[in-house]
């Protein structure tokens, strides 16, 4: 049996996963990794940690295969996260900026008009989400940054750029479309990094990494890091990585992702669909062709699950979360609305802070709970909702994954509030699955249309008509003016 490494560098955890050549997982290593609060709303990683670990998971799967089986690797990472580094030593200058961080705020709220400007060619709606302000940012607040850049002596990647770095050992400096489009720096109709944008933000081109397509040969491990040599054969930002893990590669297609955050992408397929609510981005960009996407995220997914276990100390695992929901008849009015960096789409809530409404003197730690899940499953109807208007398709299905679609309670309500049916695969980690897959298809004779005809559902959920579903959404909608 030949093998497919992937490594799926996140915001919470880095794995190295064993797949088989169907996407079938053989073996899995997981390191946490530990996120950095220097002051509110500002979010990092240490870059070193997350090498260290990375490679030590890579070097923890290897060692129960034969390692001369493994045939090619995928890499799938958390995007916007940005990191600079010196491209001679290659050491980092800063911590990497994760996409949840919020400290270029001011600067974009002076932007104005120029929003449209800028959208109009990314797609994207300026936020401190995206990697380009925190990439000034860096240029501007750490020393020697631009002394570097000038000398073009400087690099700056989002996570899967730095790792393919220095798992080549400085030999190519390259990024996929996917993670590109989510700079604010990638005109995603032309393809190609924008100079207008480069000088507005003050970026220099020579810090940039060459874009190729997902499915291109990127280099190769270098045995030194590692101790074994393969060929690096697709990249992907985890969001795209994991629509390809869905299989859903038709227009209109939707999955939902629910790990850290939340996110949903629709494939539009050759058209880039414009919306006033919603993100336009690169779905793929597979066999020459570029496919593109409709995205909306949720800043707080699982995140919340983990705020009520680790902080408040309410639950001692995310699983308690589904049978303390189960336990309530109904929310009782209560909603929490997760803001702790702020709400994305539909409301582009800028101002952190959580808040949690309508607690009588009887609410408990089950209110919370159900109360997480159920404002997950509030924001997700808000996104799709946006998506059938801006695409005026009419949506049948959402395909989930991540670690919170392991949930059957949170599932059903979600069903319910969308009124669609909802259909979990039998792996839930398809962003990893996603990336290995594509990986695969240098060494294959899978195509698209074979892989789309491989997506095998393990439970469906089909929505359960109540008045309820729709009182409790008005609740929730009037919760979320709390916050305006």
């Amino acid at each position: 049996m030949n093998y497919i490494l992937a490594i799926d560098q996140g915001t919470s955890s880095t794995r190295a996963m064993i797949y088989s050549t169907k996407g079938e997982l053989i073996t899995v290593s997981q390191y946490p990794l530990t996120q950095y609060y220097p002051k509110q709303g500002w979010v990092e990683h240490d870059p070193e940690e997350i090498w260290t670990k990375t490679t030590q998971a890579m070097t923890d799967v290897a060692n129960q295969i034969n390692q001369q089986k493994i045939v090619a690797c995928g890499i799938t990472n958390q995007r916007e996260t940005t990191v600079l580094w010196n491209k001679q030593t290659g050491e980092c200058l800063y911590n990497a900026i994760v996409w949840q961080d919020r400290r270029t705020q001011a600067f974009c709220n002076t932007l104005g008009e120029r929003k449209e400007w800028i959208k109009s060619k990314t797609g994207l709606m300026p936020d401190p989400y995206f990697s380009a302000t925190k990439i000034r940012w860096i240029l501007d607040t750490v020393p020697q940054a631009r002394e570097l850049a000038r000398k073009e002596q400087l690099a700056f990647g989002t996570m899967d750029s730095f790792l393919l770095w220095r798992l080549t050992q400085g030999d190519v400096h390259y990024t996929d479309i996917t993670n590109a489009s989510r700079t604010l720096l990638y005109n995603i109709f032309n393809q190609e990094w924008d100079e207008e944008l480069l000088d507005f933000f003050e970026i220099p081109r020579s810090i940039l990494p060459q874009v190729k397509a997902c499915d291109r040969h990127f280099g190769s491990i270098c045995s030194e890091a590692v101790n074994f040599s393969v060929p690096i054969t697709a990249i992907a930002g985890d969001q795209q990585a994991a629509l390809i893990g869905q299989r859903c590669f038709s227009s209109g297609m939707v999955k939902a992702t629910y790990g850290t955050g939340g996110f949903l992408l629709m494939n539009t397929g050759d058209k880039a669909i414009a919306s006033d609510n919603l993100l336009t981005t690169i779905a793929y960009q597979i066999d020459g062709k570029v496919a593109y996407g409709l995205e909306g995220s949720l800043y707080q997914a699982g995140t919340t699950v983990k705020w009520l276990r680790d902080e408040l100390k309410m639950i001692s695992s995310s699983a308690e979360t589904e049978e303390l929901a189960k336990s309530l008849i109904s929310n009782e009015g209560v909603f929490l609305l997760p803001s702790f960096t702020g709400l994305g789409a539909p409301h582009w809530i800028n101002t952190a802070g959580a808040a949690i409404v309508g607690l009588s003197r009887t609410s408990n730690r089950a209110h919370f709970a159900r109360a997480a899940l159920e404002s997950v499953c509030y924001l997700t109807r808000e996104l799709l909702e946006c998506m059938s208007q801006d695409s005026q398709l009419d949506l049948a299905l959402l395909r989930v994954d991540g670690g919170m679609a392991a949930n059957n309670w949170m599932l059903q309500f979600l069903a319910n509030q969308c009124a669609l049916r909802i259909e979990k695969p039998f792996d839930i980690e398809t962003t990893a699955q996603g990336i290995a897959l594509l990986a695969s298809l240098h060494i294959s004779n899978e195509t698209l249309e074979s892989l789309q005809k491989s997506w095998r559902c393990a439970h469906y959920f089909l929505p359960e008509k109540s008045a309820q579903s729709e009182i409790d959404f008005a609740g929730w909608k009037n919760a979320v003016k709390m916050l305006k």
